[in-house]
């Protein structure tokens, strides 16, 4: 078919190349030629080379405590390891609990001089035994009023948990007093016990209660000495005190093998851990089972005077 209109070609000679260009930004060409000098290189800032420095450092020092971390947990996690928790136990400073009595005021907050009143409820059908002997315990180290009352919620009582604090003989003025401790014999789940009543919360159980009375002793623990002391207490009242008799004996079995290497479950001093346990046993009707050592151990107990006034309390 003819074309319908004709065009004169424009692909003559030249004319692309002189008038078309070959890029979009002219630049000046940076490649060094062979032969010629090599550009001055730029200087480093030194705030850089400072940030470099201090990652290298960082990342040095992180790679030193992984492998220390990865050495210990090898040695804890290692059957055999060369770890024997009974030497860090004895390097602990213990205060004999007959030496002065600690600043009630660091432990419990200075309340303007106020007598500090440490109020408990617990169950007359399940009296906290263990919070009786520290009680005594106390008496031994501080001026404490005692007191027992018994809840509308509690028909009736049996005489001697009304006299469990036995007959106060010294009337003194309620401010020549260090501590006020007050039991009231009342219908709940489980001991409670508060000493600031207005701002504190209540803290519940046993052995919670049973802790914090006891560290009014002012005694101080290491970490491993501390968390086999809280692990006995725990121990004492869930398995020996709440547990089954397979639980009983093997926590028997654990204690009389703890017992086999110190006078004392944790260390070579009375400790709550002791106090607890014995008064879970007691509870139970177990002591009379026990193994040899734990025998041994609580006959020590018996034979002081806080322990053996408990014991009129159970006949």
């Amino acid at each position: 078919m003819p074309a319908m209109y004709k065009v004169r070609p424009l692909h003559g000679a030249g004319v692309l190349a002189e008038h078309l260009p070959t890029c979009m930004y002219p630049l000046p060409n940076l490649h060094r030629a062979p032969g010629t000098a090599a550009p001055p290189q730029e200087e480093v800032d030194p705030s850089l080379q400072a940030l470099e420095s201090r990652q290298e450092e960082i990342l040095k020092r992180l790679y030193e405590l992984k492998s220390a971390v990865d050495g210990l947990s090898k040695m804890i996690q290692t059957p055999d390891a060369d770890f024997d928790v009974t030497n860090i136990i004895q390097t602990d400073e213990f205060s004999p609990l007959t030496a002065n009595g600690a600043d009630l005021d660091l432990m419990l907050g200075k309340d303007y001089g106020a007598l500090k009143d440490v109020v408990i409820n617990a169950n007359p059908s399940l009296p906290p035994l263990s919070l009786l002997v520290i009680h005594s315990l106390l008496c031994e180290r501080y001026k404490i009023l005692s007191a027992v009352h018994t809840h509308s919620s509690v028909k009736s009582v049996p005489e001697n948990l009304l006299k469990c604090f036995g007959e106060q003989t010294k009337k003194q003025p309620r401010h020549e007093y260090q501590l006020g401790f007050t039991l009231i014999w009342k219908d709940v789940p489980k001991p409670q016990m508060k000493f600031s009543i207005q701002t504190m919360c209540p803290i519940e159980g046993e052995g919670n209660i049973a802790r914090f009375l006891f560290s009014l002793f002012g005694q101080k623990y290491n970490a491993v000495t501390s968390t086999l002391i809280d692990s006995w207490v725990d121990t004492a009242i869930f398995q020996l005190k709440e547990g089954s008799s397979k639980e009983r004996g093997a926590v028997l079995r654990s204690m009389n093998a703890a017992l086999g290497k110190s006078s004392w479950l944790v260390g070579n001093e009375l400790t709550v851990a002791d106090v607890v346990a014995w008064c879970a046993l007691q509870q139970t009707g177990t002591a009379n089972t026990a193994p040899a050592n734990v025998q041994k151990w609580m006959k020590s107990c018996e034979n002081l005077a806080p322990f053996s006034s408990v014991m009129k309390l159970l006949k």
